[in-house]
């Protein structure tokens, strides 16, 4: 069995499992970035969400379809609604 010319201390311990930790979050983030359609999908559920907390009454898949561009029957009001929030979060990354 191979003996390396040091001594490995629990600091040394530490230290690699805080690294490994810190790549583990990167790899992460980095695949995050690398997956569109699960981002369109948390922003769509996002604006879902805060559209139902303000008493919009579209569901889920007419605010995807609204999203996408698709002819909804519902309140108009409600569809604007729908409209804005998108125009809203797809500005927030300009923003600080």
């Amino acid at each position: 069995m191979y003996k390396p010319p040091y001594t490995i201390t629990n600091e040394m311990l530490s230290k690699t499992i805080s690294i490994a930790e810190k790549l583990g979050k990167i790899t992460a983030y980095n695949s995050l970035q690398r997956m569109p359609t699960l981002r369109r999908n948390n922003k769509i559920r996002s604006i879902y969400s805060s559209l139902v907390i303000e008493a919009n009454s579209l569901s889920l898949n007419q605010v995807r379809d609204v999203i996408a561009g698709k002819t909804v029957i519902g309140p108009p009001k409600e569809i604007q609604e729908v409209k804005n929030a998108y125009s809203a979060y797809s500005l927030i990354g300009q923003y600080d």
